[in-house]
């Protein structure tokens, strides 16, 4: 009778059908690849070297920003440096005056451009009123400090839009110009009124006997005027003064208001020239 073959490795229920593999070597059907320090169930790779990723430049931040300068960019065009500063502005409106302001942060391009467009404003728009001649030159003044931050900043980098044009000084626009109105009306008030009283013949407030006046009003409200007694613009002669108790004018003369004696109270005689 013949003898059975031995039973394969691993017999029973859940014997594997193929024969198992010995170390360092492959006993099984098919061949395996990529035999050595590197093998596994894929070749590698033999084609020509992928490219290499660029480096990326390192990031580089804009100009140093210091705490004066605020953490933000130019409200206006993003730029840096910047100054936290407000420019104040000023116009007056006879009666009433309104106040402006333009608050930062602003590089220095934005910055000078608001500050020169809003002092040139002030200054021919801001005296027209009682109180804005003595606003004016605060606001004026109160600008010298941010104008001083922002000339120490550097040129703007980094802005989303261009910064703005600072434009010319303001000693070479007309508008800045129109601040010698008020200085040039204030240099000539005094020669005027000069001018005007010595036209008018001098000073009419006291009246003394022997003058002459002349009236350039009516006798509810005399205007009286001194002129020389040889002037054909003379009307009437200061007789007297009534000083003293008891003493009154000659018939046919005129009273004169008291608002013309040295004290205020005494009433001068006013005889007509014709």
């Amino acid at each position: 009778m013949a003898t059975p073959p031995p039973p394969q490795q691993g017999a029973g229920p859940h014997a594997h059908p193929y024969p198992q593999q010995s170390a360092g070597r492959h006993t099984g059907p098919y061949p395996q690849q990529g035999t050595g320090p590197q093998a596994g169930p894929y070749a590698p790779y033999a084609g020509p070297p992928l490219p290499a990723h660029a480096p990326q430049a390192p990031f580089t931040s804009y100009a140093p920003v210091t705490p004066e300068q605020g953490a933000y960019g130019c409200r206006l065009c993003g730029a840096l440096p910047v100054a936290d500063t407000t420019v104040h502005g000023h116009q007056g409106m006879v009666v009433l005056m309104r106040f402006l302001s333009r608050k930062g942060p602003f590089c220095r391009d934005c910055g000078l451009a608001v500050l020169r467009d809003m002092t040139a404003r002030t200054l021919w728009q801001g005296w027209w009123g009682p109180l804005s001649l003595f606003v004016t030159p605060v606001t004026l003044l109160t600008n010298l400090g941010p104008w001083s931050r922002l000339r120490r900043l550097g040129p703007p980098v980094g802005g989303a839009v261009p910064a703005l044009d600072p434009g010319r000084p303001l000693w070479r626009r007309p508008a800045a110009l129109a601040v010698l109105v008020p200085l040039l009306a204030v240099t000539l008030a005094v020669p005027v009124l000069i001018l005007v009283a010595v036209l008018g013949g001098g000073d009419p407030s006291r009246l003394s006997v022997g003058q002459c006046v002349r009236n350039a009003g009516d006798w509810s409200e005399q205007d009286l005027r001194v002129t020389g007694c040889g002037s054909v613009s003379a009307e009437y002669e200061v007789t007297g003064l009534l000083g003293t108790p008891g003493a009154t004018c000659a018939p046919g003369e005129y009273i004169g208001d008291p608002k013309y004696s040295e004290d205020g109270w005494t009433a001068a005689c006013l005889r007509a020239l014709r």
